[in-house]
C-alpha cells in the first residue's frame, strides 16, 4: 500500500501521491490456431452440445490413455463440417456416425469431421469420437496444464488433469469453448483394482470386465464446463457428511489417500461453515443435484464442478502463506474457500470468453473476504482485501482479447475484489450489495454470459453509472490518483481535490477525512473542486485522509 505524504509549502499544503507504474506490455500476436481455439467458428456455430459421456483409460506405466467421448448434440444451423478440438499430440483414431466412420482432416489442434450430408435442423444427433495418444503432462500444475502422473508415499499411482486455460482437448476430443457447455455430461474411470477412479458428480456404478479392471462411472446432472470434467485416480478413502442448505440436504464428500483421513476429517470441519456463509451471501449452491465434493489431488487445487482438486497439505493460508499479510489469510484454507467460491463464479455463471474471466476470479477473489466478514465481523473482511492489493502487478489490463483464447492479467483476482468492494462503498446499503450477489446467480444460474452482461446488471441493480470503474480498473493499468492540496482562508482550512491519471470522464465518488472522525462524501472530477475542513494544518500533516476501502493512489 501506498501512503499519501504532506509537506507544507507557504501556506499550501500539497499532497503527494506516489501512483504504481503501469509497465509498458506488448500486445501479443496470435495465430490461426488460438482463433480455432477462441473464436465460433462456422464449423462450431451450426451445433449445440447436449451432451458428453467420456471414457478414459490411462496406462501408467506408458503415461498415455485412450477411450472414447459419446457426443450428442442439437443441429442449430446448415453445415456438414464438424470442428472437433484435440491437442497434438493426441490423436483421434475415428468418429463414428449411424455405425459408419467420417471423414477426419486436421489442422494442428483441430479435426474437421465431414458429414455426407446436411443433418436435419432441431434434430437431436450423436457421434462417438474415439482417441489415444500420450497427453501433454503438466510440468506446473495447475499453473502449466495437462496430465499430472505422480505417485503417493506408498508407490502407488496418483493422477489427474488440471487443463483450464490450455483445455480439456489437451485429452479428450469437445467443442473446446466456453461458450457451448454440455447440459450433462458422464465420465467412465478404468483403473487396476488397486486404485480408485473419482469424477464429477455423483458415483452411478461400479462394474469389473473380463480384464479385472474397475469402470467407475460418474454422472453429472447439470451443465459443466468442459475444463471441469476431471478424472482423478488414486488409493482413495471416502469420507461423506451433510449440510442442511437452502435447497435442502447437500449431499459432502471428500475423498483422500487412506493415509490423510484423520487431518482431512479436522481440516474439512470449515466446509459447512463456508457453504452456509456463500449460500448467505450468492444464493444456493449451484449444484445440490451432484452434491460437493473435495478430492485431494497431485497439485495445489482447481475449481472442478462437484469435483474440486485439493492440495493445500491440510492447512490454513495458501500453502501456510497470508496472500494479504493482514493476518486473516491464515484463518482459513485458501483452497477450499476459494475454489468453493467458483461452484457460484466460473461453473454455474460462466463467462462465454476467457477474456471475461475477471467474472469468474474477481468475485471469487472476493468471496474470501465475505467468508472473513462472516466468521469475524465487517472489519476482518476490509483488512483482508486491503491487504491483497500488495499483490496487484497493473502490467496488462484484466479483461483479455476476444475470440483468441487470450486471459487478461492475474490482476482480476486482487485489483477484480478490490474493483467489487468499492463498488460495495458506492452502494452504501450492503443489504442491497448482497441482495445484488444473490440476483446475479439467480438471474445467470447455469447459463454463460459477457463480462457486459454482468456490469449491466450491476448497474441496473445499484441504480449506480459504473461504466467509467469498470472501464478505469478492467481495461486499463491505471490507478486512479485522488490529488489533494490544502490552504488556509479567512474562515478556515479548505481541501481541493481532483482525480488525475484516470480514463477520461472519471467521476468515481469517494470518502476522505473532513474532521475527526468524520467520513465526507466527496464527487471529484478532473477539474479542481473544494471542500471545508476543520483539521488544522498540523493534523492535516500527519493525517492520511483518504477512506482505505478504495483501491486508489
Amino acid at each position: 500500500m501506498r501512503f499519501f505524504k504532506f509537506c507544507f509549502l507557504s501556506s499550501v499544503l500539497q499532497i503527494v501521491c506516489h501512483s504504481a507504474s503501469a509497465q509498458l506490455f506488448t500486445p501479443k500476436t496470435f495465430t490461426r490456431q488460438d482463433t480455432l481455439r477462441g473464436s465460433i467458428t462456422p464449423e462450431r456455430s451450426w451445433w449445440d452440445v447436449t451432451h458428453y459421456d467420456i471414457t478414459v483409460v490411462p496406462d501408467t506405466a506408458t503415461k498415455s490413455i485412450y477411450g472414447f467421448n459419446k457426443i450428442s448434440f442439437e443441429v442449430t444451423g446448415r453445415n456438414t463440417v464438424m470442428q472437433l478440438d484435440l491437442q497434438e499430440p493426441m490423436q483421434l483414431d475415428s468418429v463414428l456416425f449411424k455405425g459408419k466412420k467420417l471423414a477426419l482432416r486436421r489442422d494442428g489442434n483441430v479435426f474437421y469431421v465431414s458429414f455426407p450430408k446436411a443433418l436435419p435442423l432441431n434434430s437431436n444427433q450423436t457421434i462417438i469420437a474415439f482417441y489415444s495418444g500420450t497427453p501433454r503432462p503438466a510440468k506446473n500444475a495447475p499453473w502449466d496444464g495437462g496430465w499430472i502422473w505422480k505417485k503417493d508415499h506408498e508407490g502407488l499411482p496418483f493422477i489427474s488433469v488440471a487443463c483450464q486455460g490450455l483445455g480439456a482437448s489437451v485429452w479428450y476430443p469437445n467443442k473446446d469453448h466456453q461458450s457451448d457447455e454440455p447440459d450433462s455430461a458422464a465420465l467412465t474411470i478404468v483403473v487396476p483394482q488397486n486404485l480408485t477412479g473419482v469424477g464429477n458428480g455423483k458415483l452411478a456404478s461400479v462394474t469389473q470386465d473380463r480384464y479385472g479392471r474397475i469402470h467407475y462411472r460418474w454422472e453429472v446432472k447439470n451443465p459443466i464446463n468442459n475444463y471441469n470434467i476431471i478424472p482423478y485416480i488414486g488409493n482413495y478413502t471416502c469420507i461423506t457428511d451433510t449440510l442442511r442448505g437452502e435447497k435442502g440436504v447437500l449431499h459432502c464428500s471428500y475423498w483422500v489417500l487412506k493415509s490423510n483421513v484423520e487431518k482431512a476429517k479436522n481440516q474439512f470441519k470449515q466446509v459447512k461453515t463456508m457453504l452456509h456463509s456463500f449460500e448467505h451471501w450468492f444464493g444456493p449452491y449451484p449444484f445440490y443435484e451432484d452434491g460437493y465434493k473435495l478430492v485431494e489431488a497431485p497439485h495445489l487445487g482447481m475449481e472442478h464442478q462437484s469435483n474440486i482438486a485439493y492440495g493445500n497439505n491440510y492447512g490454513n493460508g495458501y500453502m501456510g502463506r497470508d496472500l494479504s499479510g493482514s493476518g486473516w489469510g491464515l484463518k482459513f484454507d485458501f483452497i477450499v474457500i476459494h475454489e468453493s467460491g467458483h461452484e457460484w463464479f466460473g461453473n454455474s455463471i460462466t463467462t462465454k470468453d476467457v477474456a471475461d474471466m475477471w467474472v469468474h476470479e474477481s468475485f471469487t477473489n472476493y468471496s474470501e473476504a465475505l467468508y472473513l466478514e462472516s466468521l469475524y465481523g465487517k472489519k476482518a473482511g476490509d483488512e483482508y482485501v486491503q491487504g491483497i492489493r500488495r499483490n496487484i502487478a497493473n502490467d496488462i489490463p484484466i479483461v483479455g482479447q476476444y475470440n483468441v483464447n487470450s486471459e487478461g492479467s492475474g490482476d482480476m483476482y486482487y485489483k477484480g475484489a478490490n474493483m467489487l468492494h468499492i463498488i460495495r462503498q458506492l452502494m452504501q446499503d450492503d443489504q442491497k450489495f448482497r441482495q445484488m450477489l444473490r440476483g446475479l446467480n439467480s438471474t445467470f444460474y447455469h447459463k454463460t454470459v459477457t463480462g457486459q452482461e454482468v456490469q449491466q446488471f450491476m448497474e441496473e441493480f445499484s441504480g449506480l453509472d459504473l461504466s467509467k470503474i469498470f472501464e478505469q480498473y478492467l481495461t486499463t493499468t491505471k490507478v486512479p490518483k485522488l490529488e489533494l492540496s490544502a490552504s488556509r482562508t479567512q474562515s478556515g482550512m479548505i481541501i481541493r481535490y481532483r482525480w488525475t491519471n484516470c480514463v477520461a470522464g472519471f467521476n468515481m465518488p469517494t470518502r476522505i477525512l473532513t474532521a475527526p472522525d468524520t467520513w465526507t462524501w466527496i464527487h471529484p472530477t478532473e477539474n479542481w473542486q473544494e471542500i471545508a475542513t476543520r483539521f488544522t494544518e498540523e493534523q492535516l500533516n500527519a493525517l492520511n485522509l483518504k477512506d482505505p476501502n478504495f483501491y486508489i493512489n
